[in-house]
Protein backbone atom coordinates (compact mmCIF):
# COMPACT_ATOMS: atom_id res chain seq x y z
CA UNK A 1 0.00 0.00 0.00
CA UNK A 2 2.56 2.56 -1.13
CA UNK A 3 1.51 6.19 -1.44
CA UNK A 4 0.86 7.77 -4.81
CA UNK A 5 3.40 10.21 -6.25
CA UNK A 6 6.45 8.29 -4.92
CA UNK A 7 9.64 10.28 -4.48
CA UNK A 8 12.18 10.33 -7.31
CA UNK A 9 14.95 7.97 -6.15
CA UNK A 10 16.58 7.26 -9.54
CA UNK A 11 20.27 7.97 -9.95
CA UNK A 12 21.82 9.46 -13.10
CA UNK A 13 22.74 6.08 -14.62
CA UNK A 14 19.24 4.70 -14.12
CA UNK A 15 17.67 7.79 -15.67
CA UNK A 16 20.05 7.58 -18.62
CA UNK A 17 18.91 4.02 -19.38
CA UNK A 18 15.26 5.01 -19.10
CA UNK A 19 15.82 7.94 -21.45
CA UNK A 20 17.42 5.56 -23.95
CA UNK A 21 14.48 3.19 -23.52
CA UNK A 22 12.04 6.02 -24.21
CA UNK A 23 14.01 7.07 -27.30
CA UNK A 24 13.75 3.53 -28.69
CA UNK A 25 9.96 3.60 -28.22
CA UNK A 26 9.61 7.00 -29.92
CA UNK A 27 11.74 5.90 -32.85
CA UNK A 28 9.69 2.73 -33.31
CA UNK A 29 6.41 4.65 -33.19
CA UNK A 30 7.72 7.13 -35.76
CA UNK A 31 8.93 4.31 -38.01
CA UNK A 32 5.48 2.71 -37.97
CA UNK A 33 3.91 5.39 -40.17
CA UNK A 34 0.85 5.51 -37.87
CA UNK A 35 -0.28 8.63 -36.03
CA UNK A 36 -2.00 7.31 -32.91
CA UNK A 37 -1.01 4.64 -30.40
CA UNK A 38 -2.80 3.42 -27.32
CA UNK A 39 0.11 3.05 -24.92
CA UNK A 40 0.46 1.48 -21.48
CA UNK A 41 3.29 1.16 -19.01
CA UNK A 42 4.09 -1.01 -16.07
CA UNK A 43 4.09 0.98 -12.88
CA UNK A 44 2.19 0.03 -9.75
CA UNK A 45 3.31 -3.51 -8.93
CA UNK A 46 0.25 -5.69 -9.58
CA UNK A 47 2.14 -8.88 -10.39
CA UNK A 48 0.37 -10.69 -7.52
CA UNK A 49 -2.81 -10.29 -9.56
CA UNK A 50 -1.21 -11.35 -12.84
CA UNK A 51 -1.28 -7.77 -14.18
CA UNK A 52 1.71 -6.31 -16.04
CA UNK A 53 0.33 -2.92 -17.13
CA UNK A 54 -1.38 -0.49 -14.79
CA UNK A 55 -1.61 2.85 -16.64
CA UNK A 56 -2.72 3.74 -20.19
CA UNK A 57 -2.91 6.86 -22.34
CA UNK A 58 -2.93 8.11 -25.92
CA UNK A 59 0.39 8.75 -27.69
CA UNK A 60 -0.06 11.16 -30.60
CA UNK A 61 2.41 11.87 -33.38
CA UNK A 62 0.76 15.29 -33.78
CA UNK A 63 0.67 16.10 -30.07
CA UNK A 64 0.59 19.86 -29.34
CA UNK A 65 3.35 19.24 -26.78
CA UNK A 66 6.08 17.14 -28.47
CA UNK A 67 5.73 14.32 -31.03
CA UNK A 68 4.37 11.15 -29.44
CA UNK A 69 3.57 12.81 -26.14
CA UNK A 70 1.01 10.93 -24.06
CA UNK A 71 -2.37 12.48 -23.17
CA UNK A 72 -3.67 10.82 -20.01
CA UNK A 73 -5.58 11.16 -16.78
CA UNK A 74 -3.41 11.70 -13.74
CA UNK A 75 -4.46 11.79 -10.10
CA UNK A 76 -2.83 14.75 -8.35
CA UNK A 77 -2.36 13.42 -4.84
CA UNK A 78 -1.72 16.76 -3.13
CA UNK A 79 -4.81 18.30 -4.72
CA UNK A 80 -6.82 15.07 -4.48
CA UNK A 81 -8.12 15.81 -7.96
CA UNK A 82 -7.91 14.00 -11.33
CA UNK A 83 -6.32 16.02 -14.13
CA UNK A 84 -5.80 15.59 -17.87
CA UNK A 85 -2.28 16.38 -19.00
CA UNK A 86 0.28 15.74 -21.74
CA UNK A 87 3.61 14.12 -20.99
CA UNK A 88 6.51 13.42 -23.34
CA UNK A 89 7.39 9.78 -23.90
CA UNK A 90 10.64 10.09 -21.94
CA UNK A 91 8.77 11.42 -18.91
CA UNK A 92 6.09 8.76 -19.40
CA UNK A 93 8.61 5.94 -18.97
CA UNK A 94 10.13 7.68 -15.95
CA UNK A 95 6.79 7.04 -14.26
CA UNK A 96 7.56 3.32 -14.01
CA UNK A 97 8.23 2.39 -10.40
CA UNK A 98 11.00 -0.13 -11.12
CA UNK A 99 14.28 1.39 -12.28
CA UNK A 100 15.89 -1.88 -13.34
CA UNK A 101 13.05 -3.43 -15.35
CA UNK A 102 9.97 -2.09 -17.08
CA UNK A 103 7.48 -2.72 -19.87
CA UNK A 104 5.57 -0.56 -22.35
CA UNK A 105 2.94 -1.69 -24.86
CA UNK A 106 1.69 0.23 -27.89
CA UNK A 107 -1.37 -0.55 -29.98
CA UNK A 108 -0.95 1.35 -33.26
CA UNK A 109 -4.23 2.18 -34.97
CA UNK A 110 -4.89 2.24 -38.74
CA UNK A 111 -5.32 5.59 -40.46
CA UNK A 112 -9.13 5.84 -40.51
CA UNK A 113 -9.72 4.64 -36.94
CA UNK A 114 -6.69 6.54 -35.72
CA UNK A 115 -7.98 9.79 -37.23
CA UNK A 116 -11.35 9.61 -35.44
CA UNK A 117 -9.66 8.85 -32.12
CA UNK A 118 -7.04 11.56 -32.66
CA UNK A 119 -9.80 14.15 -33.17
CA UNK A 120 -11.51 13.05 -29.96
CA UNK A 121 -8.31 13.00 -27.91
CA UNK A 122 -7.29 16.49 -29.06
CA UNK A 123 -10.76 17.91 -28.30
CA UNK A 124 -10.18 19.54 -24.91
CA UNK A 125 -13.89 20.10 -24.34
CA UNK A 126 -14.60 16.43 -24.89
CA UNK A 127 -11.74 15.42 -22.59
CA UNK A 128 -13.25 17.51 -19.79
CA UNK A 129 -16.78 16.26 -20.41
CA UNK A 130 -15.49 12.74 -19.90
CA UNK A 131 -13.42 13.58 -16.83
CA UNK A 132 -15.12 12.23 -13.74
CA UNK A 133 -15.27 14.44 -10.67
CA UNK A 134 -14.01 11.82 -8.21
CA UNK A 135 -11.05 9.48 -8.73
CA UNK A 136 -10.87 5.88 -7.59
CA UNK A 137 -8.02 3.59 -8.62
CA UNK A 138 -10.36 0.57 -8.56
CA UNK A 139 -13.38 2.30 -10.15
CA UNK A 140 -16.16 0.06 -11.44
CA UNK A 141 -16.40 0.62 -15.24
CA UNK A 142 -20.20 0.84 -15.42
CA UNK A 143 -20.80 3.39 -12.70
CA UNK A 144 -20.59 7.20 -12.84
CA UNK A 145 -19.60 7.53 -9.19
CA UNK A 146 -15.84 7.27 -9.74
CA UNK A 147 -13.29 7.02 -12.52
CA UNK A 148 -9.70 5.82 -12.83
CA UNK A 149 -7.08 6.77 -15.42
CA UNK A 150 -7.80 3.79 -17.68
CA UNK A 151 -11.57 4.32 -17.48
CA UNK A 152 -11.13 7.82 -18.89
CA UNK A 153 -9.18 6.32 -21.80
CA UNK A 154 -11.84 3.74 -22.64
CA UNK A 155 -14.64 6.32 -22.36
CA UNK A 156 -12.79 8.58 -24.81
CA UNK A 157 -12.48 5.59 -27.15
CA UNK A 158 -16.22 4.94 -26.78
CA UNK A 159 -17.09 8.58 -27.52
CA UNK A 160 -14.91 8.51 -30.62
CA UNK A 161 -15.86 5.08 -31.96
CA UNK A 162 -19.55 5.56 -31.21
CA UNK A 163 -19.52 9.22 -32.34
CA UNK A 164 -21.30 9.99 -29.10
CA UNK A 165 -19.90 13.51 -28.80
CA UNK A 166 -21.38 14.79 -32.06
CA UNK A 167 -24.02 17.41 -31.36
CA UNK A 168 -22.72 18.05 -27.85
CA UNK A 169 -21.16 21.42 -28.65
CA UNK A 170 -23.42 23.12 -26.10
CA UNK A 171 -21.50 21.31 -23.38
CA UNK A 172 -18.52 23.54 -24.21
CA UNK A 173 -15.58 22.92 -21.92
CA UNK A 174 -17.67 22.20 -18.83
CA UNK A 175 -16.04 19.63 -16.63
CA UNK A 176 -18.03 16.43 -16.22
CA UNK A 177 -20.02 15.77 -13.08
CA UNK A 178 -20.83 12.40 -11.59
CA UNK A 179 -24.05 12.49 -13.63
CA UNK A 180 -22.37 13.35 -16.96
CA UNK A 181 -24.73 12.31 -19.77
CA UNK A 182 -21.81 11.75 -22.12
CA UNK A 183 -20.09 9.44 -19.66
CA UNK A 184 -23.34 7.51 -19.25
CA UNK A 185 -23.68 7.13 -23.02
CA UNK A 186 -20.05 6.05 -23.32
CA UNK A 187 -20.51 3.35 -20.70
CA UNK A 188 -23.74 2.22 -22.35
CA UNK A 189 -21.99 1.97 -25.71
CA UNK A 190 -19.16 -0.07 -24.17
CA UNK A 191 -21.66 -2.51 -22.65
CA UNK A 192 -23.53 -2.80 -25.97
CA UNK A 193 -20.24 -3.52 -27.76
CA UNK A 194 -19.34 -6.29 -25.31
CA UNK A 195 -16.52 -4.52 -23.47
CA UNK A 196 -15.18 -6.83 -20.75
CA UNK A 197 -13.20 -5.14 -17.94
CA UNK A 198 -10.34 -6.85 -16.18
CA UNK A 199 -11.32 -9.11 -13.29
CA UNK A 200 -9.05 -8.75 -10.29
CA UNK A 201 -9.37 -11.57 -7.78
CA UNK A 202 -8.55 -9.82 -4.53
CA UNK A 203 -8.72 -13.07 -2.56
CA UNK A 204 -7.16 -11.64 0.57
CA UNK A 205 -10.20 -9.93 2.10
CA UNK A 206 -8.32 -7.32 4.18
CA UNK A 207 -7.13 -5.71 0.95
CA UNK A 208 -10.74 -4.78 0.21
CA UNK A 209 -10.92 -3.16 3.63
CA UNK A 210 -8.03 -0.86 2.68
CA UNK A 211 -10.63 1.48 1.23
CA UNK A 212 -11.30 2.63 4.78
CA UNK A 213 -7.94 4.44 4.98
CA UNK A 214 -6.71 4.85 1.38
CA UNK A 215 -8.52 7.87 -0.14
CA UNK A 216 -8.17 6.74 -3.78
CA UNK A 217 -9.73 3.28 -3.29
CA UNK A 218 -13.48 2.67 -2.96
CA UNK A 219 -15.93 -0.22 -2.76
CA UNK A 220 -19.32 1.49 -2.88
CA UNK A 221 -19.56 1.53 -6.68
CA UNK A 222 -19.00 -2.22 -7.11
CA UNK A 223 -21.90 -4.72 -7.37
CA UNK A 224 -22.69 -6.68 -4.22
CA UNK A 225 -22.10 -9.99 -6.01
CA UNK A 226 -18.53 -8.95 -6.90
CA UNK A 227 -17.90 -7.95 -3.29
CA UNK A 228 -19.18 -11.35 -2.14
CA UNK A 229 -16.84 -13.13 -4.57
CA UNK A 230 -13.89 -10.90 -3.56
CA UNK A 231 -13.32 -9.59 -7.06
CA UNK A 232 -13.08 -6.15 -8.63
CA UNK A 233 -14.00 -5.47 -12.25
CA UNK A 234 -11.81 -2.57 -13.36
CA UNK A 235 -10.71 -1.00 -16.63
CA UNK A 236 -7.05 -1.92 -17.04
CA UNK A 237 -4.75 -1.60 -20.08
CA UNK A 238 -5.10 -5.30 -20.91
CA UNK A 239 -8.90 -5.14 -21.13
CA UNK A 240 -8.79 -1.97 -23.24
CA UNK A 241 -6.14 -3.46 -25.52
CA UNK A 242 -8.17 -6.64 -26.07
CA UNK A 243 -11.33 -4.64 -26.76
CA UNK A 244 -9.63 -2.43 -29.34
CA UNK A 245 -7.96 -5.36 -31.10
CA UNK A 246 -11.42 -6.92 -31.50
CA UNK A 247 -12.90 -3.60 -32.63
CA UNK A 248 -10.10 -2.68 -35.05
CA UNK A 249 -8.69 -5.72 -36.86
CA UNK A 250 -5.90 -3.67 -38.49
CA UNK A 251 -4.42 -2.56 -35.15
CA UNK A 252 -0.75 -3.45 -34.73
CA UNK A 253 0.68 -4.29 -31.30
CA UNK A 254 4.22 -3.57 -30.18
CA UNK A 255 5.77 -4.39 -26.84
CA UNK A 256 8.95 -3.01 -25.33
CA UNK A 257 10.88 -3.87 -22.21
CA UNK A 258 14.18 -3.00 -20.60
CA UNK A 259 16.37 -4.43 -17.89
CA UNK A 260 19.81 -3.37 -16.75
CA UNK A 261 21.45 -4.90 -19.86
CA UNK A 262 19.20 -4.39 -22.87
CA UNK A 263 15.98 -3.18 -24.51
CA UNK A 264 13.73 -5.68 -26.29
CA UNK A 265 11.29 -4.72 -29.06
CA UNK A 266 8.58 -7.21 -30.06
CA UNK A 267 6.32 -6.65 -33.07
CA UNK A 268 3.17 -8.69 -32.55
CA UNK A 269 2.97 -12.12 -30.99
CA UNK A 270 2.68 -13.22 -27.39
CA UNK A 271 3.75 -10.98 -24.49
CA UNK A 272 7.46 -10.78 -23.74
CA UNK A 273 8.56 -13.26 -21.08
CA UNK A 274 9.00 -12.04 -17.53
CA UNK A 275 12.47 -10.68 -16.89
CA UNK A 276 12.59 -9.03 -20.33
CA UNK A 277 13.78 -12.23 -21.98
CA UNK A 278 13.89 -11.80 -25.80
CA UNK A 279 12.53 -14.26 -28.34
CA UNK A 280 14.22 -15.25 -31.57
CA UNK A 281 12.36 -12.71 -33.69
CA UNK A 282 12.75 -9.78 -31.29
CA UNK A 283 15.04 -6.80 -31.73
CA UNK A 284 17.55 -6.52 -28.88
CA UNK A 285 19.40 -3.27 -28.20
CA UNK A 286 22.28 -3.36 -25.71
CA UNK A 287 22.31 -0.79 -22.90
CA UNK A 288 25.76 -1.61 -21.51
Amino acid sequence: MRACDPADTLDAAQKDKLFRFGAVIKAELERSGRRVALVARSGLDLARFGIRYSHAGFSLQASPDVPWAVRQLYYACDEQQPRIFDQGMLAFVLGMNEADIGYVSALLLPEAEGAEIERAVLDKGLALQLLGATYSANAYPFSLRYQNCNQWVVEVLAAARGRLHEGDAAEGTRRATDQSPLRARAQGWLQAQGYVPSVIDVGWRPLMWATAFVPWLHNDDHPAEDWAQKVYRVSMPASIDAFMQAQVPGAMRLEFCHNTRHVVVRRGGAPIAEGCVPGEADTVIALD
